[in-house]
C-alpha cells in the first residue's frame, strides 16, 4: 500500500525563562512567539497584599457559587452556547454531585484530528478559584467567538474540555480532602513508589479522571490551585525523596508551556521566590500520587500545576481582578498547542483511510505517540538537533 502524510511542525525553543523582578511587559516574550500582546504593566507579585488583613470574614464562601449554583452555571451555559460547546458527565463525587464537564469546540463532541486540552479546577476544595475562573473562561470565549482572533483560533483548532470542579464535596466542607477527606492530588499511581496502583481502591473523582484521560486523548492540559503564584511542571517527585529539581524527558518542552503561562499572566513572571515564575516540583516540594505526573506517564499528556493565587480562598470582590490577571494567560497556554509543536495527519494513497504512525525524536528518550482512530494528532517535544518521522 502506498502512504502520502503531511507533517507541518515549527519547533518549541529551548530555555524560554524570564527574567524575575524586572518591570517589563510580561507579553513581551509571549508575543514574539506570535501570542497577543495587551500591554500590561506589572508593579508587584502579591494580590491585594495591603488590603487582605483589614478585611476578615467568617463566612470564606461568600461572593462563590455553592455547588448548585456551579451546576446550574455549567447547564446555563451549555444551553446558551450550544453552537461551540456541549455538556457531559465524567462521573459523580462521593456524595454523588455530577462531575460535570464543559467541551467548546466548533463541533465538539466529534473526532477530529485537532488537538485536545483540558482545565481541571477545584483539585482542592479549599482552593476554589480556579472553578471561578474556568466559568469565567467558557463564558468568555463564547461572548468573543467571531469577534477575536485568539479565541476563534481556539474554537476552530482545538477541543478545549473545562472541568470546573474535579472535588466539589470538598468545596462544600471547605477542606482540602474529599468526602472522604482523601487528598486527590495523592490518589493517583505513582511512578516511584506503587502503593496505590490498585485501581478499585481509588476515589470516584480519581478514577473519573482516569477514565476520561483514557476515553480522550489530551495532548495537555492543566489544573489550576492556590496557595502561591508559580507554574509547576513535573516530575514532582524524585526516587530518593529529596527536594531537588529533578527533570522528566521532556523538561524543556514543560519550561516552554509553563514560561508561556508565567509571562502572559499579569506579575506571575515577576516572582521573587521562584526564577520566571515557574518551578520544577520536586524542586519545590516533593509529591507523590499527584494527577501532573501521572498524566505525562500514562496517557502522554503535558500538564501544568498551576499555582494562581497567594491566598487559597481569597475574598471573591478580588475575583474579576485574578480573572484578569490570569486570563490571557489561559488563552495563550491553549493557543499554544496550535502555535507550536508537531502537528500531522496519515492517510492511505488508495482509500484515503486514516493509518497508525509513529514519530521518533532523536537524542530525547521518551516519545510520545498519539493513535485515535489512526489519526496522529498533536504532539509537543523537546526538539535537540533533528526529527525523523517513521510511518
Amino acid at each position: 500500500m502506498n502512504i502520502k502524510f503531511c507533517i507541518i511542525f515549527s519547533l518549541f525553543l529551548r530555555n524560554v525563562i524570564a527574567r524575575g523582578g524586572d518591570r517589563i511587559n510580561p507579553l513581551s516574550s509571549a508575543s514574539d512567539l506570535g501570542f497577543p500582546n495587551h500591554g500590561y504593566v506589572v508593579l508587584a507579585r502579591h494580590l491585594f497584599e495591603d488590603n487582605q488583613a483589614r478585611h476578615p470574614r467568617t463566612d470564606i464562601t461568600r461572593g462563590y457559587m455553592t455547588n448548585s449554583e456551579l451546576e446550574k452555571a455549567v447547564k446555563e451555559f451549555g444551553r446558551r452556547c450550544s453552537h461551540i460547546s456541549r455538556v457531559y458527565s465524567i462521573g459523580k463525587s462521593v456524595q454523588g454531585f455530577p462531575l460535570l464537564v464543559i467541551e467548546i469546540s466548533d463541533k465538539p463532541g466529534k473526532e477530529e484530528p485537532e488537538p485536545a486540552f483540558k482545565f481541571v479546577g477545584n483539585v482542592h476544595g479549599d482552593e476554589p478559584v480556579g472553578r471561578e475562573l474556568l466559568i469565567l473562561l467558557a463564558n468568555w470565549i463564547c461572548d468573543n467567538y467571531m469577534r477575536d482572533p485568539l479565541v476563534n483560533l481556539i474554537v476552530d483548532k482545538v477541543h478545549l474540555h473545562i472541568l470546573p470542579s474535579m472535588n466539589p464535596d470538598g468545596f462544600s466542607l471547605k477542606r482540602r480532602g474529599n468526602a472522604n477527606d482523601i487528598d486527590l492530588n495523592r490518589d493517583f499511581p505513582d511512578q516511584f513508589f506503587p502503593w496505590n496502583n490498585d485501581e478499585d481502591a481509588r476515589q470516584p473523582e480519581t478514577k473519573a479522571i482516569m477514565s476520561w484521560l483514557r476515553e480522550i486523548h489530551f495532548t495537555a492540559s492543566a489544573s489550576l490551585h492556590g496557595g502561591a503564584l508559580v507554574a509547576n511542571y513535573p516530575w514532582d517527585g524524585s526516587l530518593d525523596k529529596r527536594k531537588h529539581y529533578y527533570a522528566c524527558p521532556d523538561d524543556g518542552t514543560f519550561r516552554f508551556l509553563a514560561s508561556i503561562y508565567s509571562k502572559s499572566h499579569y506579575n506571575m513572571s515577576l516572582s521573587k521566590e521562584f526564577e520566571g515564575g515557574i518551578t520544577n516540583g520536586a524542586a519545590w516540594y516533593p509529591v507523590y500520587g499527584g494527577m501532573q505526573d501521572w498524566n505525562y506517564i500514562y496517557g502522554g499528556c503535558f500538564e501544568l500545576t498551576l499555582e494562581i493565587t497567594d491566598n487559597k480562598w481569597p475574598n471573591a470582590m478580588e475575583l474579576p481582578t485574578i480573572w484578569e490577571y490570569n486570563k490571557m494567560s489561559m488563552l495563550n497556554l491553549i493557543a499554544s498547542l496550535v502555535k507550536t509543536g508537531v502537528h500531522g495527519r496519515v492517510f492511505s494513497s488508495d482509500r484515503g483511510r486514516p493509518l497508525s504512525g509513529l514519530i521518533t525524536i532523536k537524542e530525547i528518550n521518551y516519545t510520545d505517540i498519539r493513535e485515535h482512530f489512526g489519526i496522529c494528532e498533536v504532539l509537543f517535544f523537546s526538539v535537540q538537533d533533528a526529527i525523523s518521522a517513521e510511518f
